[in-house]
């Protein structure tokens, strides 16, 4: 971007956030008790989507966004960016993640949770060798703040037996041996690897569950067969990622619509049952009796995270009076469907903007059940739990990190916002690889099902390669040529499209509509197989060698969250093309049922 373009764009940033306003004559109070006449925002607006954190810098880019947002005063303001409930909330979050060493014991269930949110050195899950505990090496040196885990680095730790071996691999609707997974071609070699000495699978046994005969189910040993969302009970909750708007908190849920004509079950039903059978408390009464004999909608209605909080906000209370917090209702669900399915809490006018210091939102919340006390939220322009790890990396502290990690700690762990260039791009030839590529998924295919939807296949039955009119001109290449697009991991085959809304130096195109041949129940030579295609076959799910031989993950060092948008590629006109995209892979063959 020109730096003509980059002023002009902060020029009128200043003159919109300084000089013009947002004024409603709405009274409100702050955390202080004092009471403003009106409510005064800037008419500047951000919304920073998920991608931007698809990359090993994405997280100081995040906060970059953010900060700025602050300095400009722009944050649930009017005008401004908006909380959605159930946000904001306190700043860092006190629950820890669990599994240090004396945390695990075979048998037991782990003393707290196993995913949280890490402020200093002292909470990493590591020996005292500095040894990550998790398999996927979240919330160790490799990624300190990893408060989603690392999923898409489990089977690839597990195969190589690093920091150890597996037993069992137990996943749910990931289809982590295609579109959800980096490096296809050797993640698929790491399912079914054998030790060389004993010729066991490296990976002992895998249970999966899915509704359909993705890629992932063929691998399997354990197939749990799922219903489609259409056949199940199901919330969108305020415990998870809800439907709220920034007017107010509003969760809903999915009722099933058809009977099964198969022998499946919802998975959560099976998971539940599962762990009745195991007698895990959380899902057995004190007479080892299953807590939730009716199902996953059992536990929609009646389980309790907290005393008066569950996965559904509205209608509680045993008379469905109570928002919020309340005692289970029995007819939940009956008052769910009544109400079009969801349910909706309006703020008050004076509750809607200034959520992190508005007292009266404070109270409200707290009220809820959305936060525990009614604090204020300030903003941090300094990140002191991100200044701890810098410090450990520069020799400060009792918990120190291998010398392997100290730099990459000390340039990424910044505790005021920061840049750095994708380490995969600094690790490879620019000139080489000139391009950027980016793949996305489409609304329609989320998770790869919308190929069992006849005339969405219709539309939707393929994916392609696009690419700017102007870069394709330069290349010599046509709207509907098959090109090559190679990086330092791979090359695949593609067809192109040529379009303006891209930038030159961009390709993209669509995830999870390519398919392996074989599965999906899809007829043999199906487009999704055949023409379709996934650019995951040329991202490494680990980068080049650093200094001692060690491989880091490709990912944010501070989060962990997958570097998805750091490819840089080669694109070229094919030279033998043959109306299939490449790689193309052996059929898998059609699942029959143990009996």
């Amino acid at each position: 971007v020109p730096a003509k373009t980059i002023k002009r764009i902060a020029a009128e940033l200043a003159h919109y956030a300084f000089r013009e306003k947002v004024e409603l004559d709405v009274p409100w109070t702050d955390h202080y008790g004092r009471t403003h006449k009106t409510m005064v925002g800037r008419p500047v607006a951000m919304h920073a989507m998920r991608g931007i954190s698809a990359h090993a810098n994405g997280f100081q880019t995040c906060r970059a966004i953010h900060l700025l947002q602050i300095l400009l005063g722009t944050i649930d303001a009017p005008g401004g960016f908006r909380y959605k409930a159930p946000y904001p909330r306190p700043i860092p979050p006190a629950i820890k993640p669990t599994g240090k060493p004396g945390q695990v014991f075979p048998n037991e269930p782990l003393p707290g949770p196993p995913l949280g949110f890490v402020t200093s050195p002292d909470d990493l899950l590591i020996d005292e060798k500095g040894t990550p505990q998790r398999i996927d090496k979240a919330y160790s040196w490799d990624a300190p703040l990893a408060a989603h885990g690392m999923m898409h680095m489990v089977i690839t730790n597990a195969a190589k037996r690093d920091p150890y071996g597996i037993d069992v691999l137990f996943m749910y609707m990931a289809n982590m041996s295609w579109n959800s997974a980096m490096n296809v071609p050797d993640t698929m070699k790491y399912l079914t690897m054998k030790d060389e000495t004993t010729g066991d699978y490296v990976i002992p046994k895998i249970i999966y569950s899915d509704a359909y005969a993705s890629e992932m189910v063929h691998y399997a040993d354990l197939i749990l067969p799922d219903t489609t969302y259409l056949e199940r009970w199901d919330c969108i909750s305020l415990l998870d990622r809800p439907i709220s708007e920034a007017d107010g908190p509003a969760d809903s849920i999915r009722q099933p619509v058809v009977e099964p004509d198969r022998d499946v079950r919802p998975f959560q039903t099976v998971l539940l049952d599962l762990g009745a059978r195991l007698g895990l408390p959380g899902m057995t009464t004190a007479e080892g009796k299953p807590r939730y004999p009716g199902g996953y909608q059992d536990y929609i209605v009646n389980h309790e995270r907290a005393p008066g909080i569950g996965p559904l906000a509205g209608y509680r209370g045993v008379d469905g009076t109570l928002s919020g917090k309340g005692a289970p209702n029995p007819d939940q669900l009956k008052r769910y469907i009544e109400n079009g399915c969801h349910f909706f809490h309006e703020l008050a006018p004076d509750q809607k903007y200034f959520k992190h210091v508005n007292k009266s939102y404070l109270d409200f919340a707290t009220g809820f059940g959305l936060i525990g006390a009614p604090n204020p939220i300030i903003h941090q322009l300094y990140c002191e739990p991100l200044q701890k790890f810098k410090l450990a990396a520069e020799g400060h502290g009792a918990i120190q990190p291998p010398d392997s990690h100290r730099k990459r700690l000390i340039e990424a762990f910044d505790p005021i916002p920061n840049w750095y260039p994708p380490f995969e791009g600094e690790m490879i030839e620019e000139n080489e690889f000139p391009m950027h590529a980016v793949t996305q998924r489409p609304m329609a295919m989320y998770h790869a099902w919308g190929s069992q939807n006849q005339w969405l296949r219709q539309i939707l039955g393929r994916n392609w390669l696009y690419i700017a009119h102007q870069r394709a001109a330069s290349l010599g290449i046509k709207d509907g040529d098959w090109v090559t697009l190679t990086s330092h991991h791979g090359q695949i085959r593609a067809q192109a499209k040529l379009m303006n809304g891209v930038n030159p130096d961009t390709v993209w195109t669509w995830n999870a509509i390519g398919k392996r041949s074989g599965t999906w129940g899809l007829e043999k030579g199906a487009p999704e197989s055949k023409q379709g295609f996934l650019l995951n076959h040329l991202i490494s799910e680990l980068l080049p060698e650093r200094e001692g031989g060690y491989r880091f993950s490709n990912s944010d060092p501070v989060t962990g969250q997958a570097a998805w948008y750091d490819l840089r590629v080669r694109l070229e006109k094919a030279t033998d093309a043959d109306g299939i995209s490449a790689p193309q892979f052996s059929d898998l063959k059609p699942l029959r049922a143990a009996r």
